[in-house]
């Protein structure tokens, strides 16, 4: 038993850590920071942690062809893209509504992955995509869900990331991360992350300049970007330690301590078509997620 102890400390010490990202974005937008200036800063941030994890376990960034397309799909579809629709989206929406919605990935990333010949036909999959589907309808339908109704105009913005981040994945399913391991891989993002966010901030008058007063949504930027190439880094270690299948389960926590982080830090309250939402999205969750260790493996 006391050998379980360690991953399942580790799994809650994630789940809360990826969960408390979303009410920091939500304070790092408070003052009218634009999406892509955020991204980049963002991008600069992870690089150099995850660059000084890779460099002490005498790695180095891999430059081979394969690898540099690789942290080209994964800058885009992992973190510029889905990332700046979530900046804007959070300027409008609750943070506790954001975490419920990220909570799509799986559901995007399912009939995706069915389109791609990646994946197999499941009634009780399908059941979840449903359930999850249902939630969303749960978040927009009812007139007393969100608490003012401009928002609802908001959650297919919210939407943009979950569908990304499905894409990503299987993006790397179908090809592979090019002999490299996960932090090596989101190094590799970070560093072409930044030089193309880079441009993209100045061109859409989005830079965020470092020295022009660093206040709360300053430090919110910087704890979540701290936060989750730390988190990450443990969730490789997680895997390793424990098996993909266990390490899964942490997505169930991100979005319950979102919402409950969302509560604590931003006093957000939520009525019951929201916690409807929840209910129905963890439930999905629970549904489409593989059962197979070989599929989560990869």
């Amino acid at each position: 038993m006391s050998r379980n102890l360690g991953p399942m400390f580790a799994l809650l010490i994630m789940g809360a850590g990826w969960g408390i990202t979303s009410p920091l974005s939500k304070i790092a937008v408070s003052t009218g920071h634009q999406p892509l200036g955020l991204v980049f800063w963002q991008m600069v941030i992870g690089a150099v942690l995850l660059g000084a994890i890779v460099f002490v376990r005498g790695g180095r960034l891999a430059l081979g062809r394969r690898q540099i397309t690789l942290y080209l799909a994964i800058a885009f579809l992992g973190t510029i893209l889905p990332n700046a629709a979530s900046y804007r989206a959070a300027a409008h929406l609750p943070a506790g509504v954001m975490s419920i919605v990220i909570a799509m990935v799986p559901m995007f990333a399912f009939p995706i992955a069915l389109a791609l010949g990646q994946d197999r036909f499941s009634i009780a999959r399908v059941v979840g995509l449903g359930l999850g589907l249902g939630g969303v309808a749960l978040l927009v339908g009812p007139e007393a869900s969100l608490p003012d109704r401009a928002m609802v105009a908001f959650i297919p913005l919210a939407l943009i990331a979950p569908f990304f981040y499905g894409l990503e994945g299987n993006f790397v399913g179908k090809f592979g991360t090019a002999g490299l391991d996960p932090i090596e891989v989101l190094f590799g993002a970070s560093v072409f992350g930044a030089v193309l966010s880079f441009p993209l901030a100045l061109g859409f008058g989005h830079w965020l300049n470092p020295l022009g007063g660093f206040g709360a949504p300053e430090s919110a930027l910087v704890l979540s970007s701290i936060v989750h190439a730390l988190v990450y880094a443990g969730y490789v270690w997680l895997v390793g330690r424990a098996g993909a299948v266990f390490a899964a389960q942490v997505s169930y926590l991100v979005t319950i301590f979102g919402v409950g982080w969302a509560m604590l830090i931003l006093d957000e309250a939520y009525s019951g078509y929201i916690w409807g939402a929840l209910g129905l999205m963890l439930l999905g969750m629970f549904l489409v997620q593989p059962r197979d260790r070989e599929e989560l493996a990869a």
